[in-house]
């Protein structure tokens, strides 16, 4: 089965420095019907003025995981982590028993675009962490950036999942087959690509359940995330 979630249908919040939609339930917004998707709980795309960002705050018991698509964005945490992270850069924090940081646009005039993605951890109270890889080459097909064992040089996930991406020139193809027992979420970071029958927008999620598999195809130049799940 699949099923669509169209961008324009998001949860939305604009404060100004701050453009947000959401995915799935977050904040001020409340929708029963898209409480997330499995352990996927959280999938905002974020786009943050120039000079603005969230300052310092709290988490617990999540792994928050950002893709930049677009500028760069710093951060800084309670456990001495400080960085800038740009396109093609991964960043995993896990939040387990507690930690605080600060999320800023790393330029004072340019926006920066992102995704936040919250997956719910295998259990509670984690050591909380912190992990940021770099891929140097996401063109083509899917690749793997973020798994349960960290493996083949992704970012490790506290959850059963694998998390890839791909960027593709208009023309170019990605496919993945799905195991039994297994669901998956598709979410258009940028561009156009084509799901079967469905042409997807920038934004566009859908929902695969009892699929063999997924192809998609690029109508424009495009980022695709695809989130592997337990079913």
């Amino acid at each position: 089965m699949i099923s669509l979630r169209k961008a324009d249908e998001r949860g939305h919040a604009d404060f100004g420095w701050l453009d947000s939609r959401h995915t799935f339930s977050f904040g001020g917004y409340h929708d029963p019907a898209h409480m997330g998707f499995g352990a996927l709980r959280v999938i905002n795309d974020d786009r943050v003025a120039g000079g603005g960002g969230f300052d310092t705050h709290g988490h617990a018991d999540m792994e928050i995981i950002s893709v930049v698509l677009d500028g760069g964005l710093a951060h800084k945490d309670s456990l001495g982590n400080g960085s800038v992270i740009k396109p093609g850069d991964v960043q995993r924090m896990t939040a387990g028993r507690g930690i605080r940081h600060a999320e800023f646009n790393a330029s004072k005039t340019d926006q920066v675009h992102f995704l936040q993605i919250w997956i719910l951890p295998e259990k509670k109270s984690l050591e909380p962490g912190y992990e940021q890889k770099t891929f140097a080459d996401l063109t083509g097909g899917f690749r793997l950036i973020g798994s349960q064992q960290g493996r083949d040089g992704s970012v490790t996930i506290h959850q059963d999942v694998d998390l890839y991406t791909a960027s593709l020139s208009p023309g170019q193809s990605a496919d993945m087959t799905l195991k039994p027992g297994r669901k998956a979420w598709l979410q258009v970071a940028k561009g156009g690509v084509r799901l079967g029958i469905l042409a997807l927008k920038e934004g566009d999620g859908v929902a695969l359940t009892g699929e063999p598999g997924i192809k998609v195809s690029a109508s424009t130049d495009a980022q695709v995330l695809l989130f592997d799940l337990a079913a």
